[in-house]
């Protein structure tokens, strides 16, 4: 049997979650409803909006925190720029995948306009539609040339709606997700807003697949081996890496949580520096250089330099004004992502204090193992390994900082919140309003 048949055998095969894949699939759930909430009132939030409103008019589906609804497709779009647009949602770190992002923002809108669904089956569909994007990034072994969240989010995304719409023939969901993959690097580079519209892109075509089969088209059937195929032309690697365990590791218990509205990559660095911060080991005055060693991929990620005139979206995945600011705030709030924050001299006198050296990890898609040394004035440094970076299965956020993450959400989302996002996520997911 081929790798792309055990794939699609997977997506629409009968599931009982075991409880460690039930378990996370509930708290990653709530953490992206959260996160899409926070996300409503970010900058390019109301553009994007507005602009969904214009393709057309429909009630299907709510959008978070916004007492809007529209139309499926244009729902999906900007639910998941609201959930990756401040670079606070969920990733499966090995595949450097957000792959809740796109799925949840496709499965809520497809759930909305059937009217609910089994809360079961919304689950499932979430963890098998979460597995298959991730799968698709462990199988790579090249570094991000497209943009991996939404291609392979795309895909995954598919295959989760059409398992809650009932189809059978999913390999033209597939065929038809992949003609419509899109989204390179080039917006990360950048620090261009286009990053979360790569991921909205993603979840309106996946609802677009769904849609079109049902309406009887067909696609390509070979597009993940094939010679034009996803790992041909979107990443290097091999599917059987993924497929040879399908179905018997779950992975979405193994995704990571964000604890700081920041790409991951800047994490391991400032979650050092809060725990030093808050034991007292270092304040603004006490640091003389923040020495970070990291994978390539780290640095490629968030080893950019501090400009005065950078948008909110270069500066979440700016490694030296993050650090400034965990140092001098506390805390990473997207609020004080601002032309007077970028100008302030202080703070560019603490960025200026980072200086990001990458290791030797062969891995172009590692993000772990750090190493991260504080050199302090008074002559001393402090030295700390980062096996694995706040938030990860192995290192899970504590219920304090899990609150005040929901916390932040809530004040940023504002007023007009339906409680059941934050107090009952399944039932928000599982049934329309």
């Amino acid at each position: 049997m081929s790798a792309t048949r055990k794939l699609l055998d997977f997506a629409r095969a009968p599931h009982t979650l075991p409880p460690e894949a039930h378990e996370a699939t509930l708290r990653l759930l709530a953490d992206t409803l959260a996160v899409g909430a926070a996300g409503s009132t970010a900058p390019g939030a109301s553009g994007v909006l507005t602009a969904a409103r214009g393709w057309g008019a429909g009630n299907d589906a709510r959008v978070l925190a916004s007492g809007v609804r529209l139309p499926a497709a244009s729902a999906a779009f900007v639910n998941a720029f609201q959930i990756h647009c401040l670079e606070w949602d969920a990733v499966h770190e090995p595949a450097v995948v957000h792959a809740l992002s796109t799925v949840t923002a496709a499965l809520l809108a497809a759930i909305d306009r059937r009217g609910g669904c089994d809360r079961d089956a919304a689950l499932t569909a979430l963890a098998v539609g979460v597995d298959i994007a991730s799968g698709l990034g462990i199988a790579a072994t090249s570094p991000l040339r497209f943009f991996r969240p939404a291609t392979a989010g795309c895909i995954g995304a598919a295959l989760a709606v059409a398992r809650i719409e009932g189809i059978e023939n999913v390999d033209d969901v597939l065929g038809l997700a992949y003609s419509q993959c899109a989204g390179t690097m080039q917006a990360h580079v950048e620090g261009s807003i286009a990053l979360p519209l790569q991921i909205a892109g993603a979840a309106r075509a996946a609802i677009a697949a769904v849609d079109l089969v049902k309406a009887g088209l067909t696609g390509p059937h070979d597009v993940l081996e094939g010679p034009f195929g996803y790992f041909k032309l979107i990443d290097d690697g091999d599917l059987a890496t993924y497929t040879n365990t399908i179905g018997s590791v779950w992975r979405i218990a193994e995704v990571s949580v964000k604890p700081f509205p920041s790409g991951r990559a800047s994490h391991g660095v400032l979650s050092t520096l809060d725990a030093l911060r808050r034991d007292g080991s270092v304040d603004v005055n006490s640091v003389a250089r923040i020495e970070p060693f990291v994978p390539t991929l780290v640095h490629r990620l968030v080893g950019r330099p501090l400009q005065p005139t950078m948008t909110s979206a270069y500066a979440r995945l700016c490694l030296p004004l993050l650090s400034a600011l965990m140092l001098s705030d506390g805390r990473i709030d997207p609020r004080r992502f601002t032309a007077e924050t970028f100008s302030d001299p202080n703070i560019m006198a603490l960025a200026s204090k980072l200086e990001i050296t990458r290791d030797a990890n062969p891995n172009p898609n590692a993000l772990a193992p750090q190493r991260i040394v504080v050199h302090r004035t008074d002559g001393t440094k402090i030295e700390r390994d980062v096996p694995n970076v706040l938030g990860h299965p192995a290192a899970p956020m504590s219920a304090a900082q899990v609150d005040a993450k929901r916390g932040l959400c809530r004040e940023l989302a504002g007023g007009g919140l339906d409680d059941a996002l934050f107090l009952d996520p399944l039932s928000f997911f599982s049934h329309a309003e």
